[in-house]
């Protein structure tokens, strides 16, 4: 398909450069008008058709490379809609074992112990951070680090005697990266 597109473009280009070339090529219309004095009827009515057959045909190139123009801006519109509506589709993959895992956890019988379902969760949970990880989702270390702006949203400055001043307490909600972008800061308290 990728083959079909370069080739259609490719004579499009071609087609754009002949009909260039044959502009160029047609006399300028005064150079014209003295040849044409010393003509015979005949001849200037087989000039004018061949002047009317040579503009239809660049009329035919012009509407024939607009037309190419159009499917080629309506295929690229129609690949980014698709490229947009299944982006996802990898994450999504990469998420359904942490799904099957959660079923599995669902199915545990009643009579289970904590510790069996506790140990469920924690099997859930390292998998979602492996898939998110794979996507380059990082967690931002807060604690003990000092207050950044950038990484962490403060919500309370406490007293402490054991940090710092305007160190990273207490990490109230996580925050993670996507590479280099924060998607979504620490909630955190900071010392005074």
């Amino acid at each position: 398909m990728e083959q079909e597109k370069h080739n259609e473009q490719e004579g499009s280009v071609l087609e754009a450069d002949e009909a260039t070339e044959a502009a160029e090529s047609v006399e300028a219309p005064a150079e014209r008008a003295a040849d044409y004095e010393s003509l015979s009827r005949e001849e200037l009515i087989a000039a004018l058709i061949k002047a009317q057959e040579e503009a239809d045909d660049f009329k035919t190139r012009s509407l024939r490379v607009q037309a190419d123009f159009d499917n080629f801006r309506r295929r690229s519109r129609q690949e980014k809609e698709e490229f947009a509506a299944y982006a996802n589709t990898r994450i999504i993959e990469e998420l359904l074992p942490v799904i099957d895992t959660f079923d599995m956890a669902l199915k545990t019988p009643d009579d289970a112990d904590i510790k069996t379902l506790l140990v469920g969760v924690q099997m859930v949970h390292r998998q979602l951070m492996t898939v998110l990880e794979n996507q380059g989702v990082q967690s931002i270390e807060a604690f003990g680090q000092p207050f950044d702006p950038n990484f962490h949203e403060g919500i309370m400055q406490v007293e402490s005697d054991e940090h710092p001043a305007n160190t990273v307490v207490e990490e109230l909600r996580k925050g993670y990266r996507l590479k280099d972008r924060v998607i979504r800061p620490s909630m955190v308290k900071v010392s005074q």
